[in-house]
């Protein structure tokens, strides 16, 4: 194991090993910036989304509308 050949190739296929690894977590760094950057516009587009009126504010709006028809019906001298 003296021979300087073989501290040479230890060491080349150390510094490729220590290459691969860097490149394989650089890539997943890279791909997990990305899933963050894809979470974030789609809660963006979801806050710019209109949002769906709640079940009670539909029964809201359904009783204040009938109450304008019964005011129009007043004001209009309908017997109701």
């Amino acid at each position: 194991m003296t021979d300087p050949n073989s501290y040479l190739t230890i060491a080349t296929a150390g510094l490729a090993g220590l290459g691969m690894v860097t490149m394989a977590t650089l890539t997943g760094w890279r791909g997990w910036l990305a899933l963050k950057a894809q979470e974030l516009n789609a809660r963006r587009e979801l806050d710019e989304a209109p949002s769906v009126p709640s079940a009670g504010a539909r029964i809201e709006i359904a009783d204040l509308k009938e109450r304008i028809r019964k005011l129009e019906a007043i004001a209009a001298g309908v017997d109701l």
